[in-house]
């Protein structure tokens, strides 16, 4: 991780295009970060409005098909990206290292799920998906600030958020948690929060 790397699956990669350094991984130093007002506001809500629980990456229909209505209802689909059991198995279940998964259910009913990799000092951010109907309590976010929590609790000292593209729509959301350290060059960059400006969640 602190190279680069990525996980997905049983595979382990790094973006390495000559022509083209555009993709920078993105972590956060969870001792130094400190919320925006919007990002404290989520945290609250969700707090109190989702029961989360922690365990082994696992298949459900009742997963597969919360996946897939995440993907559909956010016009994310790259063309047939639908996945059955085994597909979801390969993408989110099966690890080459420990993993973890993080449910959200609201009163009861599964509203969210997040895959994360434990290393010695961090936490690697893998996919989260979640309910569209569920947009007001801002999942997403909530997700990425409870996962910031646990590495606090187990004195983890990063969340690594993934790679990172600037201008790109749907990467934009993993430069709004500050300060946070992108990997430039070969070296991690660290970014503060602008002075005059909250960032948008």
């Amino acid at each position: 991780m602190e190279r680069g790397d990525r996980r997905q699956g049983l595979l382990v990669y790094r973006p390495t295009c000559a022509a083209c350094q555009a993709c920078q991984a993105l972590r956060i130093d969870v001792d130094a970060f400190e919320p925006s007002r919007t990002q404290r506001r989520i945290f609250r809500r969700g707090e109190a409005e989702l029961d989360v629980a922690v365990a082994r990456p696992a298949v459900t229909a009742e997963k597969v098909g919360l996946y897939n209505r995440h993907k559909v209802e956010r016009d994310l689909l790259v063309q047939d990206e639908l996945l059955d059991a085994a597909a979801y198995r390969e993408f989110l279940v099966e690890s080459c290292t420990d993993t973890i998964e993080i449910d959200y259910r609201h009163r009861g009913q599964l509203v969210g799920v997040a895959v994360s990799d434990v290393a010695a000092d961090a936490l690697s951010a893998v996919y989260c998906y979640f309910d569209p109907e569920y947009g007001k309590l801002s999942p997403g976010a909530y997700s990425i600030l409870k996962q910031i929590a646990l590495c606090r609790e187990w004195k983890l000292r990063y969340l690594y958020l993934g790679l990172y593209v600037a201008g790109c729509a749907s990467m934009r959301y993993k430069a709004t948690y500050f300060p946070h350290e992108r990997l430039i060059g070969g070296h991690w960059r660290r970014f503060e929060r602008p002075q005059s400006v909250e960032q948008p969640e």
